[in-house]
């Protein structure tokens, strides 16, 4: 692990138009600038509506940033500005290096939740009996119950499709993981339970930006949050370590 940035965000800012209201614009967010060491967590914290997604789809790359930059610092050392590479690029870094946990899965129909959960490591070309195997020990983990690892994710509770949501995006064990309310639809244990695998994955040197409703968790992950405001950050401050015990 180091200090150097694994993420380094300058002058961010994002707008949309609105075509079905005469081009009205809104503005997502602008001019968020910071920074995240590997293996750091940074927590985002806000009001509804304060631009918190947005930043995380940008750094994604679902949502196209309208200016300033992400250098994310890969594996091999090289640096790559998410809002200006290429799809081809962005694709390669979803598959190897960068994984998200969005607040909702949208389930492909007819996809087991084995194969769907283990789909970043198919695509890594790791075995399919491999990839449920490790699959499997994250379920088990999630407590998500045995009798729905071949069912349809589709069909799941809300709760039950995160759980699916999250070992997805754990099992293939990305160095960057955004995370996105990845606990809004669990109860307290099960977000323990959560607690125990971001952290194990930040031990591995996983860098993590979460966007978090509960202050209280996020004091448990975060060594750093930024609250948002109107689409504007209003504060940046560390965690003090006696509250990530």
């Amino acid at each position: 692990m180091t200090d150097a940035p694994h993420l380094s965000v300058r002058g961010l800012h994002k707008q949309f138009v609105l075509h079905l209201l005469d081009g009205k614009r809104l503005t997502g967010f602008e001019d968020i600038s910071f920074e995240v060491p590997q293996g750091r967590f940074v927590g985002i914290a806000g009001k509804s509506g304060s631009g918190k997604s947005s930043l995380l789809k940008c750094i994604y790359r679902t949502y196209l940033a309208d200016g300033g930059s992400i250098d994310f610092r890969r594996e091999d050392g090289s640096v790559v500005d998410l809002v200006t590479a290429d799809d081809d690029t962005m694709l390669e870094l979803r598959a190897t290096e960068i994984g998200y946990v969005s607040q909702f899965l949208r389930p492909t129909p007819r996809v087991r939740a084995l194969d769907l959960a283990g789909r970043p490591l198919l695509r890594r070309g790791v075995p399919l009996a491999e990839a449920r195997e490790h699959v499997a020990e994250l379920f088990s983990r999630l407590e998500l119950p045995r009798e729905l690892w071949d069912g349809y994710p589709i069909l799941f509770s809300g709760g039950e499709q995160q759980r699916v949501n999250l070992a997805r995006a754990l099992v293939a064990m990305p160095r960057l993981l955004l995370l996105d309310e990845p606990t809004s639809a669990l109860d307290e244990s099960l977000q323990e339970r959560v607690v125990e695998l971001l952290a194990e994955a930040g031990g591995r040197g996983a860098t993590m930006i979460g966007v978090m409703h509960d202050t209280a968790l996020l004091a448990q992950l975060a060594d750093v949050v930024i609250t948002m405001e109107g689409g504007r950050m209003v504060d940046q401050r560390p965690v003090p370590v006696s509250s990530r015990q």
